[in-house]
């Protein structure tokens, strides 16, 4: 079992930045991939980036390439979504996510194990 624990999330104005993160506790997972998803009001689960622990190879949707960036802190057991230049498009609960097995993947059903979220609202 492995659980997640997302923080970070709140309130801002467009333009500002956040960093979440995702504390991971059980199995360590030293060869798997934790990805971040978003979902919106009336909308489907969306990939937003993903991040290989063994390799630190790093992949984003091309909704935010260029102004997320994706980290992990292997000593933490802890991964980082960094998100610059909010806008209100990107107003969902984010949703850290946890793929038990080899290779990057950014379809939701690929994964796991998931955290409850956490809420970004972007004001204009």
């Amino acid at each position: 079992q492995v659980q997640l624990v997302e923080n970070g999330g709140g309130w801002v104005q467009a333009g500002d930045s956040l960093r979440l993160s995702c504390a991971a506790s059980g199995r360590t997972f030293s060869s798997y991939t934790t990805g971040w998803f978003r979902q919106a009001p009336g909308k489907e689960r969306e990939f937003v980036a993903a991040i290989s622990w063994s390799t630190g190879r790093t992949y984003y949707a091309d909704s935010v390439k260029g102004r997320c960036t994706i980290s992990r802190d292997n000593a933490k057991n802890t991964v980082y979504l960094k998100m610059n230049s909010l806008n209100p498009e990107d107003t969902a609960v984010y949703y850290c996510a946890v793929r038990t097995a080899e290779g990057v993947a950014t379809i939701p059903s690929l994964f796991n194990y998931w955290g409850q979220g956490t809420q970004i609202t972007v004001s204009s």
